[in-house]
């Protein structure tokens, strides 16, 4: 079935909101304001324990490899369930489903900081046994991912009034981004200070705040219809909506590839440890680095209008994140490294507000949950299957060759978009 043009939103009447309401109105919705409080606690500890955890992982191991097998523990329960959890999310109450999900979280930081309590006699049989270990929480995390990614964007469209819809997004953006930016910062420096339980103890009490801020979230999902049919028909309608979108596609098409291959998250241990030789505390600042210049282009979005262009605004946002993406690989100064880190997070965080503003406003609200879903497997395809593919390509190239090329083959996939997929290369503006 093929949906050439946005669809309206099913959604019930919210309160009227006057044209020019600026762009704080949307912090005015309590419900709204709570959602935003717990996404910055679950962010800040998810991006502390994922410092956590590849610095642990390295320095137990000393084998790239073992950094890529994080990254792909996650990624297969993430993706492999996204389908189901994105059905899901669009036929239960989706408030309940984080609860649910962040509890699961909750335990599984939890988990962490026990094994980070059981003593390790150095490169023994116990080593192996606690990184195994961890990959297995890594795991239940990656299933608790996979539910909560749908549940949660679903909700917070379902929190706020449509014409705030694209002012959320950004302040949504921007708040996961300032989170981005201090948790791994900080945990590289507790970490550092106070070792793997200083850091993981730090980890759970930020899962338990965001686990208290959705509980005081006041709302329920609005009646929605059974989907009729098969199952397997519900469940692929979120794939053949975003197929008869071709903007969508390629936009989410675009971030796949250029991630896969031009992410450089994973290898920064390594970065941090035998290339600038900086510790764990600059890899804590490795890490945030992108996230610095997401922070400052998010809060920037928020006072301007959408894009004009927001095709060749996508574009040339990802170009400009491939050739950060090789300096980085070539640059032997720890400043340099950080501010090209800096500068590749400024660009995909363009990037990330008009892919967001798309699956927003062009997705009925009763596919939101299936659509986001088919955008967490693309994600997670990038993400986390990347981390994987940076792992092995560490493994084979080296980690200084394998970051060099990945960012040459996302300047490629760049130039191939925008010829395969003019629609997307003439988008105009979006959330006007």
């Amino acid at each position: 079935m093929s949906h050439p043009s946005p669809p309206a939103h099913d959604q019930a009447p919210g309160p009227i909101v006057p044209a020019d309401a600026g762009p704080y109105a949307v912090l005015r919705v309590p419900a709204f304001r709570r959602y935003l409080f717990g996404l910055l606690a679950l962010t800040f500890g998810t991006q502390l324990q994922a410092v956590i955890v590849g610095w642990q992982v390295y320095a137990l191991t000393q084998d790239p490899l073992a950094l890529g097998i994080v990254g792909l523990a996650e990624a297969l329960p993430y993706v492999g369930l996204a389908l189901w959890a994105g059905h899901v999310a669009d036929r239960v109450d989706r408030r309940r489903l984080v609860l649910l999900t962040t509890t699961v979280l909750v335990g599984c930081s939890l988990a962490l900081l026990a094994l980070a309590w059981r003593p390790l006699a150095a490169r023994g049989d116990g080593t192996r046994g606690v990184v195994w270990a961890i990959y297995a929480v890594i795991v239940a995390s990656g299933v608790a991912r996979s539910f909560l990614q749908p549940a949660r964007t679903a909700l917070s469209v379902e929190l706020v009034p449509r014409p705030l819809l694209p002012s959320s997004v950004t302040w949504r953006s921007a708040v996961w981004q300032t989170a981005a930016v201090v948790g791994p910062a900080l945990g590289g420096l507790v970490y550092a200070a106070g070792g793997a339980r200083a850091a993981y103890a730090a980890d759970v009490t930020c899962m338990g705040v965001a686990l208290v801020c959705f509980v005081s979230i006041r709302h329920r999902s609005p009646a929605r219809a059974r989907a009729e049919g098969r199952a397997a028909g519900a469940l692929t309608e979120g794939i053949r909506f975003v197929r008869g979108q071709p903007v969508m596609m390629g936009a989410m098409t675009l971030d796949l590839f250029s991630v896969l291959f031009g992410g450089a998250a994973a290898l920064l241990p390594i970065f941090a440890q035998d290339v600038l030789r900086v510790g764990p505390e600059g890899l804590g600042v490795l890490r945030a680095a992108p996230a610095v210049g997401a922070v400052a282009v998010s809060y920037w979005l928020t006072h301007r209008p959408p894009f004009a262009r927001a095709g060749r605004a996508l574009l040339v946002a990802v170009a400009i994140f491939g050739l950060t993406i090789v300096g980085f690989g070539l640059s032997r100064s720890y400043p340099l490294s950080v501010a090209l880190l800096a500068l590749g997070g400024a660009a995909d965080m363009v990037s990330v507000n008009v892919r967001s503003m798309l699956l927003q406003l062009f997705v009925p609200e009763h596919l939101l949950g299936r659509v986001s879903a088919v955008n967490q497997i693309f994600i997670g395809s990038s993400n986390q299957i990347g981390e994987f593919e940076s792992g092995v390509a560490a493994k084979l190239l080296g980690a200084v060759n394998a970051v060099v090329v990945g960012g040459l083959v996302t300047l490629a996939v760049v130039a191939g978009t925008a010829w395969r997929v003019p629609q997307l290369r003439r988008l105009g503006r979006v959330g006007a």
